[in-house]
């Protein structure tokens, strides 16, 4: 495969500095296994399940180096415990969802959803970090947040550390904190963004980063995005949007919701805290819009949020509640309208990066 090159492929030892984040394993190992750094996000996930699931993208992947995403949020409660969570939430917000359940009559789920498998809660974290600081995971991610103690550890344990950042603002915070790689990450992207547009905000954390390179993400789907960022000082990019359309990630995918991005465009993404209490950007659906109509109440502050809809989330997926289902996707779903194999979604991304690099030249006379 043709290349292009920054720094950050001789410090990873990657044959392209296209960062790829995916929920699916074999979607992640493939993004590695083409020359990227495929990177897992594992918030979800129990620690023994993280332990396993590490392991056996090692073992696809070999020496090729991969990365894990976790969310650290600042402000969760001490426990694990959902029935302290329950307590708190008010009535009319139970009363909502309940409406919900029964407009689209949907039945009971028959095991707790993705959000309330567990609470997202500090002693759930600090297990989590634990599996991943065990394992031989190259890189830790911090999603939402990047304490200092969390970074050392991670560090002293020979594993790149990076925050995903959506504010000029919040560039000291990580820095201080001692983080090696910034992912500038836009309006843009899907899943938990930010409220500045790619452009805006990438040159301004290129600036404030100093010598800590810079990953571009939201919006970024073709070699014109990538060739883009490198313009604006960045050194890679961080793509998400771009492997859920991927053949690997098919396994990990609804096909009612596959259908459903296959025909989305950017102006069919909306972001709604009613997935999980925190901005989350995702393919516009039945669900977004009942969160937003005029009797519907404030999402609640995660976990609350979580623990409030997490099971009616499992629920909808389970039963096939064609309206309700949707997932998290940024604007650039625009340009993904057939699946695709990661190999072959990553040749198109490079093969166009290098011609748009070469084409630019002309411009210097």
């Amino acid at each position: 495969m043709s290349k292009f090159w920054t720094p950050l492929c001789d410090r990873f030892e990657i044959d392209v500095p296209i960062f790829g984040f995916a929920h699916d394993m074999d979607t992640v190992a493939a993004i590695s296994n083409a020359g990227g750094y495929g990177v897992y996000g594992a918030t979800r996930r129990f620690p023994q399940e993280i332990t396993d699931e590490l392991a056996y993208i090692r073992s696809l992947t070999g020496n090729r180096p991969f990365g894990v995403d976790l969310v650290l949020p600042p402000g969760m409660p001490e426990h694990n415990s959902r029935e302290a969570i329950q307590a708190e939430i008010p009535p009319e917000h139970t009363a909502f969802v309940k409406d919900l359940i029964d407009q689209f009559a949907v039945p009971e789920a028959t095991e707790p959803g993705m959000r309330t498998r567990f609470i997202r809660s500090k002693e759930i974290e600090q297990q989590q970090l634990r599996a991943v600081l065990d394992s031989d995971v190259n890189m830790l991610a911090c999603g939402i947040g990047a304490p200092a103690d969390v970074v050392a550890d991670a560090k002293a344990r020979g594993k790149t550390t990076v925050a995903l950042i959506g504010s000029p603002h919040h560039v000291a915070k990580a820095l201080q904190a001692g983080v090696e790689v910034i992912v500038a990450q836009g309006y843009d992207a899907g899943a938990h963004t930010g409220p500045i547009g790619t452009y805006s905000l990438v040159p301004q954390i290129v600036d404030a980063a100093g010598d800590v390179p810079v990953l571009v993400a939201g919006g970024v789907a073709t070699g014109r995005h990538i060739a883009a960022a490198l313009a604006m000082g960045a050194q890679g990019v961080w793509m998400g949007t771009a492997w859920l359309l991927s053949t690997e990630h098919q396994g990990h995918m609804h096909p009612v919701n596959r259908d459903k991005l296959l025909q989305a465009g950017s102006a069919d993404t909306v972001i709604t805290r009613s997935e999980s209490g925190k901005p989350f950007r995702q393919v516009r659906t039945a669900w977004s819009q009942a969160w937003e109509a005029e009797n519907a109440p404030k999402p609640l502050k995660m976990p609350y949020q979580d623990v409030l809809v997490g099971d009616l989330l499992g629920a909808i997926e389970e039963h096939d509640i064609e309206p309700l289902i949707h997932s998290g996707a940024g604007q650039s779903i625009a340009y993904f309208n057939e699946v695709r194999s990661v190999a072959e979604i990553m040749q198109d991304l490079v093969s166009e990066t290098r011609q748009i690099l070469s084409a630019q030249a002309r411009y210097l006379g």
